[in-house]
């Protein structure tokens, strides 16, 4: 029933079904976008999924052309990654087509999820709190898409850039199968994905009342080196990949210190007129 008509108490067993046929049609969304990305395998494994394996990758003509223009060198320019792609299993292939699927059609549908998750828990808010918890879920989606894409098209290639062309000896070549290449990109687009909702975090906690603008300034040195922790763990070891997740992510906390300062302002101008109002 629509938010906006007066309805009686549901029971436990209505909200039960309310929120089954919400993750019905969340799930749904999942299930047609992964139908569609095993129908587009050209697509879906040719372009997206072994495109950051490709010398002719979006990220890897950028650096070169930056690297022509402002320095004239050709050092950042890449002639061919040096690895082989192989599947070392009979059903390799065919299970990594379905997994890969899966996954792209988790991704593509978030926003539509997290979006069926809000229409159910926005029947018990006020106004006000569905007005900004709409905006706070079309964030939450924008944010988790960015970094998706941050992760695919910048720390992707990189990671896997260093990856093929690191060598204990010489005599070792790098034949990856493609189980261990498709996870590789997938915890790198996700993490990036999942750490790009500080701003998000920070948000609720700062509503919450659970922290503030001082808390967040006063620890500022231990979260530089947290966040350098946490890339160091979802990044291959080398130190740019790590410093071009921890570069937006410093960016992240710096913005959400803005929006905690932002937040505890209005509840203090809140506070300050209900006093005045009591006192007169």
């Amino acid at each position: 029933m629509p938010a906006d008509q007066p309805q009686a108490e549901m029971s436990f067993l209505d909200h039960l079904e309310a929120f089954r046929w919400h993750i019905v049609r969340a799930l749904s969304a999942v299930v047609i976008l992964s139908i569609v990305a095993f129908a587009s395998k050209e697509f879906v494994f040719g372009t997206l999924i072994l495109g950051p394996s490709r010398p002719d990758f979006w990220f890897y003509q950028m650096a070169c052309q930056l690297g022509q223009t402002m320095a004239n060198s050709t050092a950042f320019c890449i002639d061919e990654l040096p690895f082989i792609i192989q599947s070392r299993k009979m059903t390799g292939q065919f299970s990594m087509h379905i997994t890969s699927s899966i996954v792209l059609g988790i991704i593509v549908a978030f926003p539509y999820f997290f979006w069926e998750m809000w229409r159910f828990v926005s029947p018990a808010l006020y106004e006000n709190e569905k007005k900004t918890s709409r905006g706070a879920t079309f964030f939450v989606s924008l944010l988790f898409m960015s970094g998706v894409l941050f992760g695919y098209y910048i720390v992707s290639p990189i990671s896997i850039n260093f990856l093929a062309n690191y060598q204990v000896d010489a005599s070792v070549l790098n034949e990856f199968d493609i189980t261990s290449y498709v996870s590789t990109l997938t915890m790198l687009v996700l993490a990036c994905g999942l750490m790009f909702q500080l701003p998000m975090v920070i948000l609720f906690m700062s509503k919450a009342g659970i922290i503030n603008p001082q808390i967040l300034k006063k620890y500022r040195k231990i979260a530089i080196v947290v966040i350098l922790v946490i890339s160091a763990f979802i990044t291959p070891p080398d130190p740019i990949s790590q410093l071009l997740i921890s570069f937006p992510l410093l960016i992240l906390y710096e913005i959400s210190i803005y929006i905690s300062a932002v937040i505890h302002k209005r509840k203090d101008k809140k506070e300050a007129a209900l006093k005045k109002l009591e006192d007169s």
